[in-house]
């Protein structure tokens, strides 16, 4: 059954940018199997431009869905960015976001997700070789 099977707790590190404190994990029919984002992973949730119509329709939602989509887009954990973005799409879904918001912010993904995608995989190495967010998170804490 498609759902998330965990809360969403994260910290945030800077304005722009939020690390797991405990796994996420998100049941999707449409990739097949179970996705667990890690402890530690970071995200900036959705990548919602500031302008303001932007953001009043799409910011500040869909926070699970986006953790999924980031880590699927860093990790390259589906074969290709349309089953990344499909998976999207189904979790927010999942979530209950409105299907017009779904909408919108699986158009934004698949018109201006390729440059990301991309670069996935080398932002996902550069943050593990940093230690990711454990050390972070620890200092955080004190």
């Amino acid at each position: 059954m498609v759902g998330f099977r965990s809360p969403l707790k994260t910290q945030k590190l800077t304005e722009t940018t939020w690390a797991l404190l405990a796994p996420l994990v998100y049941v999707s029919d449409f990739a097949g199997r179970t996705i667990t984002v890690p402890k530690g992973f970071q995200t900036d949730f959705a990548s919602v431009p500031r302008v303001p119509i932007a953001f009043w329709l799409t910011g500040d939602t869909a926070h699970e869905a986006a953790v999924v989509h980031d880590y699927l887009y860093q990790t390259h954990g589906v074969e290709t960015r349309q089953q990344a973005d499909a998976v999207f799409l189904e979790a927010m879904a999942a979530m209950g976001i409105p299907a017009w918001r779904r909408q919108i912010m699986y158009r934004a993904v698949r018109l201006a997700g390729g440059g990301a995608w991309a670069s996935g995989p080398s932002r996902f190495a550069r943050l593990q070789n940093y230690g990711c967010c454990d050390r972070r998170l620890t200092k955080r804490k004190k």
